[in-house]
């Protein structure tokens, strides 16, 4: 599988995606400055966390109109598969290519600690490595991950499976109220999102940081091991 981590000023999360991405496929993913205007011969394309442009106006506000995300926007309309976590799912959002929007935090303050996401579906490229209903555990590190989107959009998210992960208890209880296992405050308890054709994924916390024992536990490298399981050629 042949993956490509943007970088943009302020990302301070590709070295980490690289270090999954290259225990999972055995090669070097390719770095993609934020100026380019065009895309290598890729199977994946990630946008990593961080403070893109310092976060100025809104989080990925200002990264959504760099012009790699012109190539990216031609990639995600010609089927290529797209990750984005944290700083990388508000960029998506900002750039329409994932419904909804990230807030600040319910309690308004950043947010560093681990949380446990629950598998709302099994058959995407994203998740077909863990079953339906699944836990693990996820860092995350986030001041704005209060994921919003409007009832229609929200009704037509759950409607379609287009609900990745949920915020959750070790268990797999969800509770949208709940600020220990919610901690952000998103609606539904909603983690991550998935496009309408299931080939772009947006995330908040970050699977990138659990892929060996020695970062403290392998509970992300599922999500890495079944994109190269679906995308290898």
């Amino acid at each position: 599988m042949k993956a490509g981590i943007v970088v943009f000023p302020g990302t301070n999360r590709e070295r980490d995606m690289a270090i999954a991405l290259r225990v999972v496929t055995g090669r070097e993913p390719v770095m993609i400055w934020h100026g380019e205007t065009d895309l290598p011969d890729l199977d994946l394309v990630v946008l990593p966390g961080g403070f893109s442009y310092g976060d100025y106006l809104r989080c990925g506000a200002m990264a959504a109109h760099a012009p790699i995300m012109a190539p990216i926007r031609r990639f995600a309309e010609a089927g290529g598969h797209i990750l984005g976590v944290c700083n990388g799912f508000q960029i998506l959002t900002e750039a329409g290519l994932l419904p909804g929007a990230l807030l600040r935090n319910g309690a308004l303050r950043f947010l560093s600690q681990d949380c446990h996401l629950r598998v709302e579906r099994d058959d995407t490229p994203f998740t077909r490595r863990w079953k339906a209903g699944d836990v693990f555990r996820a860092p995350m590190a986030h001041g704005d991950g209060n994921y919003i989107a409007d009832d229609a959009t929200i009704r037509e998210l759950e409607d379609s499976g287009r609900i990745a992960f949920r915020y959750a208890r070790p268990d797999g209880r969800v509770d949208e109220s709940d600020a220990q296992t919610n901690p952000n405050g998103s609606i539904k308890a909603i983690a991550g999102v998935l496009s309408a054709n299931l080939r772009i994924c947006g995330m908040m916390p970050h699977p990138e940081d659990l892929v060996d024992p020695l970062m403290g536990g392998e509970d992300g490298k599922p999500l890495f091991e079944g994109l190269v399981e679906a995308l290898v050629r």
